[in-house]
Parts: structure tokens; sequence; C-alpha cells
């Protein structure tokens, strides 16, 4: 397309596939009966997206537990009282904590990658989750005989190498999740957080090529789980410089639930750096009522107002269901949004080319 446009991720999963993983979590399904439920919800959800009409797909993470949690999958060395993540309406989230080192993933997103090309010809995008995001398992007080310096240089290696193994395998690009970007700014208003959450994104990408690079996105939004976010109120002012020094070809930036889109797309116009593409959010996946592809186009041509045509794409804010339990939201509607998404692009682009 001549705007290109790409989802975040994830997808609302069937009901069978969601009470899968609750008998798999209860140790009363078999690992196979669950692999067979999730290559058919993987099947249905790339047959939707091609349906719409996206040019670049993803499996909607249907077989991860969760957008952040994937690589400790089947992991040991861990403790389930981690960091909490509180969310505007009240419920939480709460990582692993790391007990023991050395730090490994026990799943690489190239896994589910795998599985998708076999099932589609389409160009399929693969979102990992951060570095920054997975240093938050170490232990505040530390761990005597794992030290932190050797955590984040065994964490470094490994979101390299899953980073890696997708572009080596075909991915057609490679999305960083980087939710808790935002979010930093309400643990720690000073910013030092965020910056060295910035710092340590970059040790991984320095691991890249140029070219490499320009296949490597970054994603930001407030989160959206359960139809509720963990960082709408930070503003976006504190988070998007920082952002825009990350080392990556692609940005993909929540705005369709912004309430002042102009003033956040008036700091992206300063902050970009000349070679980096931005996707700006078209589809609020944590509002029912779905877009029109009318709406979708007037918000992109709001965007070309401040940003080169040559340098916009669009997305959807957020994830549709970043976690496995998440039922918020059903599948038409995320597809029914996709599909603007994908149409109110298509208008854009016969106005602004």
């Amino acid at each position: 397309m001549p705007i290109p446009t790409e989802p975040i991720g994830s997808v609302p999963r069937p009901a069978e596939l969601i009470a899968a993983w609750s008998e798999k979590q209860a140790g009363r399904m078999s690992p196979q009966q669950f692999d067979r439920i999730g290559e058919a919800a993987v099947r249905d959800t790339i047959k939707r997206f091609e349906e719409t009409g996206s040019p670049i797909i993803t499996d909607g993470e249907q077989t991860k537990p969760s957008f952040a949690t994937y690589p400790m999958d089947g992991a040991t060395g861990l403790s389930p009282d981690g960091v909490v993540i509180p969310f505007e309406d009240g419920h939480t989230r709460q990582l692993p904590k790391l007990t023991a080192g050395p730090f490994r993933y026990a799943t690489y997103a190239s896994k589910y990658l795998a599985v998708a090309k076999s099932l589609t010809s389409m160009p399929v995008k693969q979102a990992v989750i951060s570095a920054s995001a997975l240093s938050l398992l170490y232990p505040a007080p530390g761990l005597s005989d794992y030290p932190r310096e050797s955590f984040v240089s065994d964490l470094v290696d490994e979101a390299e190498t899953d980073i890696r193994q997708c572009l080596d395998r075909g991915a057609d690009s490679v999305q960083i999740d980087f939710t808790e970007g935002r979010l930093s700014l309400k643990l720690d208003p000073s910013g030092g957080l965020l910056e060295s959450f910035v710092a340590l994104n970059n040790q991984v990408l320095d691991r890249f090529s140029p070219a490499e690079r320009r296949r490597i996105g970054v994603h930001t939004c407030p989160g959206g789980d359960r139809d509720a976010t963990h960082s709408a109120d930070v503003d976006y002012a504190g988070l998007l410089p920082a952002l825009f020094r990350l080392r990556a070809g692609r940005f993909y930036v929540q705005l369709a639930s912004e309430r002042e889109p102009e003033r956040v797309l008036e700091i992206i116009r300063r902050q970009r750096q000349p070679d980096q593409i931005v996707f700006v959010g078209v589809t609020d996946p944590i509002n029912p009522q779905v877009e029109t592809a009318t709406q979708v186009c007037d918000r992109i041509l709001l965007a070309a107002k401040y940003l080169p045509v040559s340098s916009l794409g669009t997305t959807d804010d957020c994830g549709f269901a970043p976690f496995a339990d998440d039922a918020s939201t059903s599948r038409d509607i995320a597809f029914d949004k996709i599909r603007a998404r994908v149409e109110g692009t298509k208008l854009a682009a016969e106005r602004l080319l």
C-alpha cells in the first residue's frame, strides 16, 4: 500500500482457547491437546486477517501467555511474586520474579512466527518483548550469586537472539513492545528509570546493522488490558523525546485514544529523526465503538499535516488482547476495526498521493 499499515499484534482469543489456557495452567490439559486448540485458533486468526485486506498480518499472539511473559513460558528459576502493574480500573497484572541465574529465555518468538508462516503466504510481522520490560524480573535486593551486571549481560544477549531469530526466519518486521516506557514515568517521574530503559534497549539495537534496524520497530502505548490502561494519565511530552532516541527504524505510537492528538503530533514532528517511520494509531482497541473508514482517513489526514507522508504509516493503538485471558473485546469487533484501518488508510492514500 502507498501508506503502510500494520497491526500491533494480539487479537482476542476464541472462548475455547481461553478455557484451554485455564485447563493447561491447572494441569488438566496436556500440551498436545492445547497445541491442537491453539493451532486452530491461529489458523482462523490468519484467515480472518487475510479477509480484512491487511497487507501485513500477525498470528494474533494466540498461543502466547501474554505479550510480556512468553519468554518465561516453561522457564525455571522464577517465583510468581514480582512487580505488580496496576490498571486504572483497579485490576492488576503481576510479573514473575527471578530467583536464580543465569537468565535464559525458555521460549523465543520465532516459535510463533514459524507456525504463522506455515499457514499463510502473506508477510508476517512478529512482536517481541523489550529487554527493559524483562529487566523488571530482577529482584530489587539483588541475588547474591548472580549480580545484576551478569543478569543484564545475559538479558541483552537473549533479547538480541529473540529479534535476530525472527529476522533470520523471515519476519517482515519485528516490533519491540515498550509499553513500560510510559509507565516508567509514573513509577519514577524524574525520568531516570525511562533513561535507563532507553539505554538498555539501545544496547540490544546496537547489535544490528542499519539495514536490520529499518525492519525493527518500537511500540508505545499506555497499556490496554480488559479495556483499561495503566498510564494514559502520563503526559506523552515526557516520553516522546526519549522514545525517538531509540535506534530503531519504525515507531508504532498510540494516538487514536489521545485527548490532544495534534499536540502529540507536534511533539512527534519535533522529535522524530529523518530516517524514522511513524505508524500512528488510528483505531482504539479498548473502545467498543468500531471506527468508520472515513474516521480513520480523517485521523491520517491530520497526521499528514505534521509528518511527511513518506515517513507515515498507520496501526492500531495497542494489541486487542495482550494477555491470554482477556475477553473484554470480541474477535468480530477486533477484525472490524482492523478492516476499518485498512480501508481508511487506502482512502487517505488516495487523498494524499
